[in-house]
């Protein structure tokens, strides 16, 4: 199965529950609903239509999309379609269990530029007692692997950055409430990829949405992740690079994993590699010393090779853009060594839909793809405070084999984490947990141990307050389950190849010495560096990170008993980001309402705002009253020429 193959096989799964695994899931179940379904045409939602509120009856359900779901509970069907701007269209379902809802509510991903509704998703959710949510991004007619159709659709960009998601949630609240007369106990949002990049979206812009956050694979570092897949077609198809051939590929893996399996921690068994980072292979060890055949590589292919694990630098000051991709993942190259560079749409949106590939400036024209699109799709800023005093969970994984999403990129936002906002590996750990999966390709597949549940740890955390030491992974024969967000309890009955702990970071699974090297109970979390707790690496540069992290503040209690009178946000800049002077704002809004008026203090560091309160009037952010909620706060920013949209939200507790 080819990369892009294995891909779509993710992103259209339909796993279904055994029914034991129900009744675990459905044991401390709350009531039946309390409205009737229809009913809930009438609810009001800001910018929204509701277009469906029908109840279907337990059994198979046949989706929009055409595909059939089987194994249902009874539930309500709420579809609506949400206008935040005048260029917006978020479509957006809820699905929510008329007997035996769990309580929860989540919210879920979707991958690539999504585009879609992901069906699978809420019927996986839904068996499981959740009342849950899915979008298409509001980027329709996108699709997840071609971004291209909305080049020259700056809302929407913001949309499928941030907003459609955060709109959603909202969204889901409120019809959750109308239909059973309480608000959740307690949310979830679970992704992986794209959902990655919105769970940790989410913790940073909106950390008052979910309690806890499964966020897999995360594509949050999105200018930079594609100028790395243009930076790989570059490099395959211009010269002195060339496109390595899939048995090539294969060969290149081979020397890697006989280089380095087995001293990395692993057994030297594993058909992978736990820890890529230890491992030092140079490809030029197999480059042909005579004639070009098929047992070595040949000059070219060895500097395409080198290229790919060094990843994209800028080429006029040598500065890390992106990281490379891993020693191990090698089989998944072929998607980057395509007839056109993997995921088209990023750049294209920046730079024109029709832009020369082969003649891209990794300086300047990455310049103007930041310029124009990190504040709308790119989530770097390490400050989560409000999600952690918010009481959030949020639980990270990545496999070690991932040829999509770089794994390396994903440590450095986790060590970031630490040294930028000065915790303690013990406090980062206390609200966010990553775990490297060895041997997982890009959210599933691989040859590693790639199948786990990693929702219910979550849950146990969240609601017991049990953090996650280590989660049992499963490969089963042929890989014959599978799960892309990694959220459904683990199936009885299909052959097992392998088990193995994954371990929380910075821990590693490592080979006992002795026993079955395919048992789990065959190895422990050791963390191998006792004398730092993380691993050091090259970061990029400051200007390939977070540049600009805005912050917003509004009054504690939003009054909205009272007529008349200003609601004043200040919008600041995050210590060690440009200012505002640099990064120029305008066209600020308040839950879509335009500001009356503006002031940039003398530094550039603070952008005063005022709002009419009459015109936030119908804000609820989704929760009861008195609840901590988040107004969203939208915006233009203009920097070296070029315009982007940003969002931002402020904690609030609304009064009316």
């Amino acid at each position: 199965m080819s990369a892009r193959q294995r891909v779509i096989h993710a992103a259209a799964r339909c796993i279904t529950l055994l029914s034991f695994s129900l009744a675990m899931a459905l044991a401390h179940a709350v009531p039946t609903a309390a409205a009737t379904c229809e009913s809930l045409s009438s609810v009001e939602i800001p910018f929204s239509t509701i277009t469906t509120a029908q109840s279907v009856p337990a059994g198979t359900f046949n989706a929009p999309d055409g595909t059939t779901y089987a194994n249902l509970p009874a539930f309500c069907r709420v579809a609506l379609t949400m206008v935040p701007a005048a260029d917006s269209n978020i479509r957006v379902e809820v699905w929510m269990p008329i007997s035996d809802w769990t309580g929860r509510y989540q919210g879920t991903g979707g991958g690539g530029y999504t585009g879609q509704i992901f069906y699978s998703e809420l019927a996986n959710a839904l068996r499981l007692g959740y009342a849950v949510a899915n979008s298409d991004m509001g980027t329709a007619p996108a699709t997840i692997f071609d971004g291209i159709p909305i080049v020259g659709h700056p809302e929407k960009w913001l949309d499928f950055g941030s907003r459609s998601t955060h709109e959603m949630t909202v969204a889901a609240k409120t019809v959750i409430r109308a239909f059973y007369e309480k608000a959740p106990d307690h949310s979830y949002f679970v992704g992986c990829s794209t959902g990655g990049h919105q769970g940790l979206m989410e913790a940073q812009v909106f950390p008052d949405d979910y309690d806890g956050i499964l966020a897999g694979s995360p594509g949050h570092n999105r200018t930079h992740l594609h100028t790395a897949f243009v930076w790989n077609y570059v490099v395959s198809h211009k010269a002195p690079g060339v496109v390595i051939p899939e048995a090539k590929l294969s060969l290149l893996n081979s020397a890697v994993l006989s280089a380095c399996v087995g001293k990395d921690g692993g057994a030297s068994t594993d058909g992978f590699l736990t820890d890529p980072h230890e491992c030092n292979f140079e490809p030029a060890t197999i480059q042909c010393t005579g004639a070009a055949s098929s047992g070595c590589l040949t000059a070219a292919e060895v500097y395409t090779a080198e290229k790919f694990y060094d990843g994209p630098r800028n080429p006029r000051t040598g500065a890390r853009i992106y990281p490379g991709w891993p020693r191990g993942s090698e089989i998944g190259w072929d998607v980057l060594e395509g007839s056109a560079p993997a995921f088209e749409g990023i750049l294209n949106w920046a730079l024109g839909e029709n832009y020369d590939r082969l003649a891209v400036d990794f300086d300047t024209d990455v310049s103007t793809v930041d310029a124009t699109l990190a504040p709308s799709v790119n989530f770097m800023s390490t400050d989560l405070h409000r999600f952690d005093r918010h009481g959030g969970k949020l639980l990270i994984y990545h496999g070690t084999a991932e040829a999509i999403v770089v794994a390396r990129d994903t440590i450095n936002y986790y060590e970031r984490i630490m040294s930028e906002q000065n915790l303690s590996l013990k406090h980062t750990q206390s609200f966010a947990r990553l775990f490297m999966v060895p041997g997982m390709g890009h959210c599933d597949g691989g040859p590693g141990p790639n199948a786990f549940d990693a929702l219910q740890p979550l849950v146990d955390w969240v609601e017991n307050g049990v953090p996650p030491r280590e989660i049992m992974a499963t490969k089963f024969v042929n890989d014959s389950y599978q799960d892309f967000y990694h959220s459904l309890p683990l199936p009885v009955g299909p052959a097992i190849e392998m088990t193995r702990p994954i371990c929380a970071y910075p821990a590693e699974a490592h080979y006992q010495g002795a026993g079955n090297p395919k048992v789990a109970s065959s190895f422990a979390c050791v963390v191998d560096r006792p004398d730092r707790a993380v691993i050091s690496s090259e970061l990029p540069a400051r200007e390939y990170l977070a540049p600009i992290v805005i912050q917003a503040d509004a009054p504690d209690v939003l009054n909205l008993r009272k007529h008349g009178g200003m609601v004043t946000v200040v919008l600041t800049v995050a210590d060690g980001s440009d200012s505002f002077r640099e990064w120029t704002p305008s066209n600020v809004k308040a839950e879509g309402a335009a500001a009356v008026s503006s002031a940039l203090s003398q530094n550039g560091k603070k952008f005063v705002v005022r709002f009419n309160r009459d015109d936030l009037r119908s804000f609820t952010g989704g929760g009861s009253v008195g609840e901590k909620v988040d107004l969203m706060i939208t915006g233009d920013l203009e920097h070296d020429g070029s315009r982007s949209l940003f969002a931002a939200s402020a904690t609030v507790k609304v009064s009316r």
